[in-house]
């Protein structure tokens, strides 16, 4: 954790995750400032990156996508251009949610949503397994969310 943060700047971080559509004179009152120290604040943080950006978190069954995936893709031949065009095609897939290049016997763990399991299985079929350098790919569904979006942990 960078030392440049306070004990101020850490609760307007803390409380932004957990509501990034708060008004600058409630997150002032959060966090027990007025309301003009606050914003110098908040805009310090945006500025020096600690605030990548605000977004909506959807709702994954109004939007009826049921089957989450965790696709663990391996490659046989590790060249670094395939990698590059794999890593280049992913970000296209917006059904992508994630995706990370890891250790272990998996080259790379992806997070997949789909409305189905005929839809997952389509997009294994018709986009993953031709993706470049893909040789394998082994799925664990997910059965129920526990936590997600937790935010980071702030000391």
């Amino acid at each position: 954790m960078n030392d440049d943060l306070d004990k101020i700047d850490r609760a307007i971080l803390a409380a932004l995750q957990t509501d990034g559509r708060m008004s600058n004179a409630r997150l002032a009152e959060t966090v027990g400032l007025s309301e003009t120290p606050c914003a110098r604040r908040l805009k310090r943080l945006e500025n020096d990156g600690y605030i990548e950006r605000y977004r909506a978190v959807l709702s994954r069954s109004a939007l009826g996508l049921g089957v989450v995936a965790f696709v663990y893709v391996r490659f046989a031949v590790h060249d670094r251009a395939v990698a590059m065009r794999f890593e280049r095609e992913i970000l296209a897939i917006p059904r992508i949610l994630s995706c990370h290049n890891v250790s272990g016997s998996a080259d790379y763990v992806l997070q997949v949503v789909a409305r189905d399991l005929d839809d997952y299985g389509t997009f294994m079929r018709d986009q993953l397994r031709s993706l470049p350098g893909v040789t394998s790919v082994e799925s664990s569904l997910s059965l129920r969310e526990i936590k997600a979006n937790g935010g980071l942990p702030l000391p």
